[in-house]
């Protein structure tokens, strides 16, 4: 038995999770068609208007989780709608989460 497959050693740590900077971020969230600079997503961070994808900050440098980043991403895009009206009854039919 090697030491990988040692049961007392307990379950596998977790994969660390994938930080991207802001000008990586602009990228992702462009592959998801979403087109913000990074100029766009240090304002979101500083203003909150319009709010943005949550980020960390270690030592000072804004960094976005990949996972985070693509969940909120998926959150933005709407349904597809082909008038407002409609869209808006979409958003009325849509539960709310929990606070």
């Amino acid at each position: 038995m090697s030491p990988a497959d040692d049961p007392e050693d307990g379950p596998p740590a977790p994969e660390p999770e994938v930080l991207l900077t802001r000008a990586e971020a602009s990228a992702e969230l462009a592959r998801h068609g979403i087109r913000m600079k990074p100029q766009t997503l240090a304002r979101a961070w500083s203003t909150g208007a319009p709010p943005g994808p949550p980020c960390r900050h270690v030592r000072g440098r804004p960094l976005y989780p990949k996972a985070l980043l693509q969940a909120w991403a998926e959150a933005q895009i709407t349904e597809l709608a082909s008038s407002a009206r409609e869209r808006d009854l979409q958003k009325r039919k849509r539960p709310r989460d929990p606070d």
